[in-house]
């Protein structure tokens, strides 16, 4: 006993009390910031492996951004990557930085479906989907229900079965071989039901976004209530993601 209690006084408290103001150590990458230095724009887009880096203006997609930082690091004097996670949105154009802007990523409240601050506010369950995904984002979303970030607290948890959920949680860019098991899976999710799109793979396509071995038809069929970008998205980002998404303070 006496030395289980040493080693808890040693580790002290592993969980985060405040998951929006937290401070995230070590070389995490979140949303950037476009200074107006002049730069050749096209050598600065041609960095970008997902074409997430747009010209005149300079805007970066976070949409497409995997946040590798190789246009950081070629070009220090137009683009930095701060440390602000809370860079979800329920808009997919809010995720496009612009040049010169230095402000959090907009999210609209007025967008968000009635019925899921109604009913979902104080609970959620959510069933994830690896739609072809490399489990980088699945092993992050396993992470934020850790000791660390315990997004149970606040009512959010993931299920076994989509008819135990109020929502589904696309990872992968979504390959032909899960796209039948995609709808599937949404059709036996009961209404009102949520869709969220976790890490850049979901959103965009990533790095596979021109493969011949993803079908994405299941994006357009749908409308999408939070967009979390990432690659993979960070356990912070995606919880802040899902508290605004709910009305959450």
């Amino acid at each position: 006993m006496i030395k289980s209690l040493k080693i808890l006084k040693h580790q002290g408290k592993q969980y985060i009390p405040d998951v929006v103001n937290a401070n995230v150590p070590g070389i995490f990458r979140g949303r950037p910031i476009i200074t107006s230095a002049k730069v050749d724009e096209q050598a600065l887009c041609e960095t970008c492996p997902t074409k997430a880096i747009l010209p005149a203006p300079v805007r970066i997609d976070l949409g497409r951004c995997v946040f590798c930082g190789e246009c950081a690091a070629q070009f220090p004097e137009k683009i930095q990557f701060t440390r602000d996670f809370k860079i979800a949105s329920n808009r997919r154009e809010s995720l496009i930085i612009a040049e010169g802007e230095d402000h959090p990523v907009n999210f609209d409240d007025k967008a968000v479906r009635k019925e899921i601050r109604q009913l979902f506010k104080h609970s959620l369950k959510l069933r994830q989907v690896s739609a072809g995904g490399d489990n980088s984002a699945e092993l992050e979303l396993n992470a934020a229900n850790n000791v660390n970030f315990d997004m149970s607290r606040f009512g959010i948890e993931f299920v076994a079965s989509p008819r135990h959920a109020d929502g589904i949680v696309i990872t992968g860019p979504i390959s032909q071989n899960m796209s039948e098991a995609l709808q599937l899976c949404y059709e036996a999710t009961p209404e009102p039901k949520i869709i969220i799109l976790a890490g850049v793979d979901a959103i965009s396509g990533g790095i596979f976004e021109d493969s011949p071995a993803i079908d994405r038809s299941f994006i357009e069929h749908y409308s999408i209530d939070l967009y979390v970008p990432g690659n993979p998205p960070h356990p912070l980002t995606f919880i802040n993601g899902l508290l605004k998404l709910l009305g959450r303070k």
